[in-house]
């Protein structure tokens, strides 16, 4: 996989917090991030948060990232039986004025294809999220622990295909 480890970013622990924010136009991109996997773990979830601060509505239609068999946007949902069930997702509508988060239990990145070579904490990862109007932005999502998260995350670790 071309995932970067903590040595090779070194600098970035150097640059101020605000440097996980990523603006291109009038969106803003808040803190990229994946939680650690397990060992066995297939598939792992990407999360942010995307603000508008323009006046014209955009999309987030597509992320790339080296070294996975997929990268997929996906949205996860509850039915009123409680039984949750997963889907990929053409696209993320970004209203102007609005803040679109991506956050475990609703949509999400889906980086599948981990192939034995789990998410670790510290770990880096590059990637391109793609917009209808803003075009490419490139970002880093930081791999971080699922302790204290406090997030009531699906299971990515156990699925294979998604619909």
């Amino acid at each position: 996989m071309k995932r970067i480890t903590i040595a090779a970013f070194a600098a970035f622990f150097a640059l101020p917090a605000a440097a996980h924010d990523y603006k291109t136009g009038g969106l803003v991109v808040n803190h990229p991030m994946a939680f650690e996997t397990p060992k066995a773990a297939n598939t792992g979830g990407g999360y942010l948060t995307i603000t508008n601060t323009g006046e014209t509505a955009d999309r987030l239609v597509a992320v790339q990232a080296e070294g996975f068999d997929e990268v997929s946007l996906h949205e996860s949902s509850t039915d009123d039986m409680g039984v949750a069930r997963m889907r990929h997702v053409p696209g993320i509508d970004l209203p102007p004025g609005e803040m679109v988060s991506l956050e475990p239990g609703g949509y999400h990145v889906m980086f599948m294809g981990l192939n034995g070579d789990p998410f670790e904490v510290g770990e880096k990862i590059p990637a391109t999220l793609q917009f209808e109007q803003a075009g490419p932005l490139d970002v880093t999502f930081n791999v971080e622990s699922r302790r204290d998260a406090g997030h009531g995350e699906m299971d990515h670790s156990a699925h294979g295909a998604h619909d």
